[in-house]
């Protein structure tokens, strides 16, 4: 499956930025050695060769913006709301689980509880979108707003990501 992800990096230019996220990105896919692997493979918005992936599939996003411009604003505001979205609904699946299923029922996995549970403690991975330059996942509003207010020359770098 596939999803953009956007992480946010402090720069100075346009290229430290894409660098910097790139490094994020690699983090990620595991090709630093001392990372785990929470995605497959990256793309980023700057890759013109590619016909399947980045621009190619979700449209002529941003390869960068800083936070504080329209266009880093509207990448900011779909991260986060892709990660409330998902969070959201994970929870409420969880809700149902609890309310609806034994507690051998939630243990054998039925209807997917024990996944459910998992997604909405998750910290990286497919139900997080936004992510720090040190690779951690954003997982709450006053994390982020922390972030925001506590940083200087803010970038927000996407990449198409498979999973």
């Amino acid at each position: 499956m596939y999803i953009v992800i956007y992480t946010l990096v402090e720069a100075s230019t346009y290229d430290d930025a894409l660098a910097t996220g790139k490094t994020v990105f690699d983090r990620l896919v595991g090709a630093d050695p001392h990372s785990f692997t929470v995605f497959d493979y990256y793309v980023t918005f700057d890759e013109e060769d590619t016909t399947v992936a980045g621009k190619a599939r979700w449209g002529d996003l941003p390869t960068t913006a800083p936070v504080d411009t329209d266009g880093g604003q509207d990448l900011l505001d779909r991260g986060w709301e892709a990660t409330k979205e998902e969070f959201e609904r994970n929870l409420e699946r969880v809700k149902e689980a609890i309310d609806e299923l034994s507690d051998q029922e939630i243990m054998r996995d039925e209807n997917l509880a024990r996944h459910a549970f998992h997604q909405v403690g998750a910290y990286d991975g497919p139900t997080i979108f936004l992510y720090t330059e040190h690779a951690s996942g954003i997982r709450h509003r006053e994390q982020l707003d922390r972030i925001l207010e506590e940083s200087k020359n803010l970038w927000i770098v996407p990449a198409d990501v498979h999973f």
